[in-house]
């Protein structure tokens, strides 16, 4: 019998424990069922021990709450050294075989872990796609010298490969591996789309053999300082969003990034709302328009046939 059958007959077994007059006890193991039989996110650093890139990695991570306890919910990261991604997938029987890198936002000094990640994450396993949270580091760093366009990027890169190294051990297709950055993350999502390789292949690492082209790239209230965003003509398909005059800052870039993506033929649609503030991922904005944009990126996602299985 295969794990979520023992774990049926297990839970029914119980349940007939408690029939007997013993339901403290019979809960507290159906509890504990369930718990096991839920997967567990995986976290893999996106740099082995010793890369010239890292910097700091021996220091700890600042996090809110501090030293989170298992299952508990992380809200933010500062401090990040030793980047790595976590990875969210859907049951395999639910899986399209699509997945996502989420890039959560912050300012650069640190990253929004829960409203742009993990909630992320179960609301695109809810839709059977793959999602991978990636905890890069930060160019805001007291004492350090990251760079938006250099380590963070690089770690955005990297995290691209790695999901595609794994694509057959984790049902993706490799050809459906897109980013869906927040704020200071649709930089880094936006920075994907025009700077990228199909593979290193004479590389002696098989994970740089790997293209960190994303297929599909999504930049939800993004902004940048200035930076060279010059697109190539085959940059990936992208889906904008923004408030508007109440976020106007964002919503410019993202009109002007959108421009760009038009200018030399990339498909690329947008959505601008009056109103709606900045940051708060997808929660309802107390029934403002905004707050659908989501699903309004699942219907994107379904025209370019991410969401069939």
């Amino acid at each position: 019998m295969q794990r979520g059958g023992v774990v049926v007959g297990l839970l029914f077994l119980l349940g007939s424990i408690a029939a007997l007059g013993l339901l403290p006890r019979a809960r507290a193991a159906a509890v504990a069922l369930r718990r096991d039989a839920t997967p567990q996110p995986e976290t893999i650093v996106l740099w082995p021990s010793g890369a010239p890139t890292l910097q700091g990695a021996n220091e700890k991570e600042i996090t809110d709450p501090p030293a989170p306890g298992p299952g508990q919910r992380v809200n933010s990261i500062k401090n990040v050294h030793n980047p790595s991604i976590e990875v969210h997938l859907p049951p395999p029987d639910q899986s399209n075989g699509t997945a996502v890198l989420v890039a959560p936002g912050g300012g650069h000094s640190m990253l929004v872990w829960g409203t742009e990640g993990t909630d992320i994450a179960s609301w695109l396993n809810n839709h059977g796609i793959a999602a991978v949270i990636l905890k890069y580091r930060l160019a805001q760093t007291p004492g350090y010298h990251y760079t938006v366009e250099g380590e963070a990027l690089q770690d955005t890169q990297r995290a691209l490969r790695i999901i595609r190294s794994h694509a057959r051990e984790w049902g993706i297709d490799p050809g459906h591996v897109g980013i869906l950055g927040f704020s200071a993350g649709g930089a880094l999502a936006a920075l994907a789309d025009i700077r990228f390789d199909a593979g290193k292949p004479g590389s002696a690492d098989p994970i740089e053999q790997q293209s960190c082209r994303p297929d599909f790239v999504g930049l939800v209230y993004a902004g940048w300082a200035p930076m060279d965003l010059a697109v190539p003509k085959d940059a990936a398909p992208a889906f904008l969003t923004s408030a508007g005059k109440d976020d106007a800052f964002h919503a410019k870039e993202t009109v002007e990034f959108y421009n760009a993506l038009f200018a030399v033929g990339v498909p690329a649609e947008l959505h601008i709302y009056s109103h709606g503030g900045h940051g708060g991922g997808i929660h309802s904005r107390n029934g403002a328009p905004f707050g659908t944009w989501h699903e309004r990126f699942l219907d994107w996602m379904r025209d370019l046939g991410l969401l069939t299985h």
